[in-house]
C-alpha cells in the first residue's frame, strides 16, 4: 500500500509548497489537491509549484469534475503540468459536490462524467475527438495521465471498475470500502478487465494522539462532508440498495453550510456521532493507526490518502515518518 496527502488550498501559497516537499520527503507517494474554486485557491497554478518543487512525487485533483472548467480546458491544463512534471499528473475526478453547489448547481450525472473521461483521455493522448461538432485535437500532449473516478454509489462504482485506472473511496471503514468494491468487480468483470489492476484509494482525515476525545474533535467535519453524498444516494437509490453503515448516521442532519465546508470544529458536523468518526476517519494512538491501515489494506486498499488539513500539519506528518510508515512498511516487508 502506498500513501498520499491532499491538501485543503485555504493555507499560503509557500506552505502549499513546503508542506507537498515535507510529505516526499516523509515517503509519501503522491500529492494531491482539493478543487474547489470559489470556496479556496484555484488548484492549478498550486500544481505547477507543486510540481516543480518536488522530484517523485506524484500529483492530481482530488477532485475536480467535468462541470466547473470544460473537459477541453481540463485536458490541456493536465498534459502542460504533464510537461512539467515529466509526466507525473493524475486526474482524480468525480461529478462534483462544493464547487457545484456553492454556485447554487447539481452534481453531473454518471453519464456526463463517463463521457468527460473518454474525451479527456483521447485528447491528453494526442488523438482526435469529435467535440460538440468540432473536430479537435491536442496536439502536443506527451502521455494520457492515469484517471481516478471518485464515488460511492452502484453506477458510479460500476463505471470506476468499467474505465477507470482507480477509484477514490472517501472514507476509511474497511466494511463498506468491500461493499464498495463488490460493484468496482463487476463493472470491471463486465468490461473484461482484471479488477485486482485497479487502483484503490481510501481518503481521509487522521489525527495522532492518545486523547480519543481530542482527536475526534479535529476530523468529525469529515463524515459531514461525506453525508453530502449520502443525501445525493439516498435521493437515487431505495434504501435495500444501500448498506445502514453508510445511510443511517444522516438521519439527523440538519442544514449544510459550503461556507465552511471541510472546516475543523464546524457546526456542519454536530449530528456526527464518535462511532461514525471513527470508522470513517484514522484517529488515535500510532498503534490505532497501525491497525486501521493493516484493515485497510487486507480490504484492498492500494493507496492511503491522507486529508491534511485538520491543523498541526507538520506535527502530523512528522509523526507519520518517524514511527507510523516505517512500521507499517516493516510488516508487509516480514509477509
Amino acid at each position: 500500500m502506498q500513501f498520499g496527502i491532499t491538501l485543503k488550498p485555504d493555507i499560503s501559497v509557500e506552505r502549499v509548497v513546503v508542506l507537498t516537499q515535507q510529505a516526499e520527503a516523509a515517503g509519501f507517494h503522491y500529492g494531491w489537491i482539493f478543487d474547489s474554486h470559489i470556496l479556496w485557491k484555484e488548484p492549478y497554478p498550486l500544481l505547477t509549484l507543486m510540481a516543480t518543487n518536488t522530484r517523485k512525487m506524484r500529483l492530481g485533483t482530488c477532485v475536480t469534475n467535468p462541470a466547473v472548467r470544460d473537459i477541453t480546458v481540463t485536458a490541456s491544463l493536465f498534459a502542460t503540468l504533464n510537461l512539467i512534471s515529466d509526466g507525473r499528473m493524475e486526474l482524480g475526478i468525480g461529478r462534483g459536490d462544493s464547487s457545484r453547489r456553492v454556485l447554487g448547481k447539481k452534481p453531473v450525472t454518471w453519464s456526463q462524467l463517463e463521457q468527460a473521461v473518454k474525451t479527456f483521455r483521447e485528447l491528453t493522448a494526442g488523438r482526435e475527438v469529435e467535440y460538440e461538432g468540432q473536430p479537435t485535437r491536442i496536439p502536443w500532449t506527451n502521455g494520457s495521465p492515469p484517471v481516478w473516478i471518485a464515488g460511492y454509489g452502484p453506477k458510479v462504482l460500476d463505471l470506476a471498475g468499467r474505465i477507470a485506472d482507480g477509484i477514490i473511496l472517501q472514507f476509511a471503514d474497511p466494511d463498506l470500502i468491500s461493499w464498495c468494491l463488490g460493484f468496482v468487480k463487476k463493472g470491471a468483470e463486465a468490461a473484461g478487465r482484471d479488477w485486482r489492476g485497479i487502483e484503490v484509494m481510501a481518503a481521509a482525515p487522521v489525527w495522532v494522539s492518545d486523547d480519543f476525545s481530542v482527536a475526534r474533535e479535529r476530523v468529525r467535519w469529515f463524515p459531514a462532508l461525506v453525508s453530502n453524498h449520502v443525501m445525493d444516494l439516498i435521493a437515487r437509490y431505495k434504501p435495500e440498495e444501500l448498506p445502514a453503515a453508510l445511510t443511517s448516521y444522516v438521519h439527523n442532519r440538519g442544514t449544510y453550510d459550503y461556507q465552511h465546508h471541510c472546516e475543523v470544529e464546524s457546526d456542519n458536523a454536530d449530528f456526527v456521532s464518535d462511532d461514525v468518526v471513527d470508522r470513517f476517519c484514522v484517529v488515535g494512538p500510532v498503534q490505532a493507526h497501525l491497525e486501521k491501515l493493516r484493515a485497510l489494506s487486507r480490504a484492498g486498499i492500494t493507496q492511503f490518502n491522507l486529508y491534511l488539513m485538520c491543523g498541526d500539519e507538520e506535527q502530523t506528518l512528522d509523526v507519520y515518518q518517524r514511527e507510523i510508515l516505517p512500521a507499517f512498511q516493516e510488516e508487509v516487508t516480514k509477509r
